[in-house]
């Protein structure tokens, strides 16, 4: 290779964005080699064709990948290497949901493991069922003081514990009866991704006890192991004050519940219009540039067209539950509540969007 072409280890080093004891090391242990080293002075130099290789290197290693597993990856073709790269995450995010869950025991037998406080026993399949419903609601962290949004909401009373998630665009929230007795009340929000992560185990078992401990809530169910879920901390939305300043509902929809799910899966938009009728429910493009799809409905009320962005509309309604559904409306850019037409232990709201964001 011409020296022109090459360029000595500190340049390299700026390009790859690697430092010169890491160059040497990968180096020696075959992953990159240099294109040349000085035979008199053992200076090494690179070629800029192995910029990318040395790129790809770097970002696999901030990616907790071994060395020899980086090896593999970079001499694979392009599908192999995704699927590699695929695999390895997926180890990552299992090793760290075991530390959590792992770190969550601890931090009770260090605390003593005394019995928790019962704040309700459930039936396992119900609770699973009510955990997976509230959780399409929540978000992903993108900022300071919204790790709250990524859990969900526990309130249990003598009566009832109530489930609740938002992610400001849309909010569910599900209300349980308990099969026993609280001791006490009790508030927090607890992680969703341990609770996600449980609910396998809580929907196989036939009762589970949730007990207040310290720095979150343990789930006890009976031959199965412990779960510890943690508390997140922060304010919750006062989702009660957003349900009580909805308004007056101006137009319900009644509507089967897979047949509005295919018509939205079969849009081909990110965003949908309803338009709501005495005729029914037609879902359609914001601009009417693809044909809309009529669904038969009960309607009462004014006409209204409202418009969403089919990822809050979608999971809304799939987590309806029974055969049809029940759109509250109250306005073009009013939240939507989505009932079960036949059960109303979960309600759902999900905002609209303005007309110039969806077009």
């Amino acid at each position: 290779m011409p020296n022109s072409e090459l360029m000595p280890i500190g340049v390299f080093a700026q390009r790859s964005g690697l430092t010169s004891s890491a160059l040497r090391f990968y180096a020696d242990s075959g992953l990159l080699p240099p294109a040349e080293v000085d035979p008199v002075s053992g200076y090494r130099h690179y070629g800029a064709d192995q910029v990318a290789r040395a790129t790809a290197l770097r970002r696999l290693r901030e990616i907790a990948m071994p060395l020899a597993e980086v090896g593999t990856v970079l001499d694979a073709e392009a599908g192999e290497a995704a699927r590699l790269v695929d695999e390895h995450v997926a180890g990552v995010v299992g090793d760290a949901a075991a530390a959590r869950q792992k770190a969550a025991v601890i931090k009770s037998v260090l605390g003593g493991d005394r019995p928790g406080l019962l704040i309700a026993a459930l039936k396992g399949p119900v609770l699973a069922d009510a955990v997976d419903h509230v959780l399409t609601a929540t978000a992903t962290a993108y900022g300071p003081g919204t790790a709250v949004l990524t859990g969900v909401h526990v309130e249990a009373g003598h009566e009832a514990i109530t489930l609740t998630a938002t992610d400001r665009f849309r909010l569910s929230t599900r209300s349980l009866v308990p099969a026993r007795t609280a001791e006490q009340t009790w508030v927090g929000t607890i992680d969703g991704d341990d609770l996600r992560a449980a609910v396998t185990e809580i929907r196989h078992s036939a009762l589970v006890r949730i007990e207040a401990v310290p720095h979150g809530i343990r789930l006890r169910m009976g031959q199965r192991e412990d779960r510890h879920c943690r508390l997140l901390y922060g304010e919750f939305p006062d989702h009660r004050l957003m349900l009580a300043s909805l308004g007056e509902v101006t137009t319900r929809a009644t509507v089967a519940k897979d047949l509005l799910l295919r018509a939205l899966e079969e849009h081909p938009g990110e965003c949908i219009a309803l338009h709501i009728s005495g005729h029914g429910v037609d879902v359609r493009s914001p601009n009417d540039e693809h044909p809309g799809i009529s669904l038969l409905a009960t309607v009462t009320g004014e006409a209204l067209q409202i418009r969403f962005e089919t990822t809050t509309l979608y999971p809304a309604v799939s987590t309806a539950i029974g055969p049809d559904v029940m759109l509250d409306l109250r306005g073009h850019d009013r939240p939507v509540t989505i009932r079960s037409a036949d059960r109303g232990d979960l309600t759902t709201l999900a905002m609209p969007v303005r007309a110039e964001y969806s077009s």
